[in-house]
């Protein structure tokens, strides 16, 4: 093996130190290496905009008169505080389109005057984003 060189010469030799400066502490020398995060945020940013939006459904008159002959109905039995099911259209805050939402609760009132769906843990849902309501029990 004439060409290989195993170093045993210099494994007993001190390491050489610097003449003009001190070494480097262990945690100054680990900052170096540290991992740079150079697009912060950018991982969100994918996330936004790969999160799936629905479009509102347009309801046809037929299916807003059914709606609002179940809401008249509950509003009439309101004081008994029946537990309904509604379905309606959450609009998102971030981008067009939403999501549909299925709340389930105690009915505290319908206001007419703001045409909200009010429940008896404080909910309230527009009317006109509802696309189903259903009496549970």
């Amino acid at each position: 093996m004439s060409g290989i060189h195993d170093y045993s010469d210099i494994y007993d030799i001190p390491r050489p130190e610097p003449k003009y400066h001190h070494r480097m502490s262990v945690m100054d020398r680990a900052a170096q290496f540290a991992p740079f995060a150079a697009l912060t945020g950018f991982a969100g940013m994918i996330e936004e905009t790969v999160r799936i939006t629905e479009d509102k459904i347009i309801l046809d008159d037929n299916e807003k008169e059914r709606i609002n002959r179940r809401l008249k109905f509950l509003a009439a039995e309101a004081e008994s505080q029946p537990e309904v099911e509604v379905t309606y259209f959450a609009a998102d805050r971030k981008k067009s389109g939403g999501s549909y939402q299925t709340v389930i609760g105690k009915l505290k009132k319908i206001d007419l005057y703001n045409k909200l769906i009010v429940f008896t843990d404080g909910v309230r849902i527009e009317m006109e984003t509802i696309i189903n309501v259903d009496r549970k029990n």
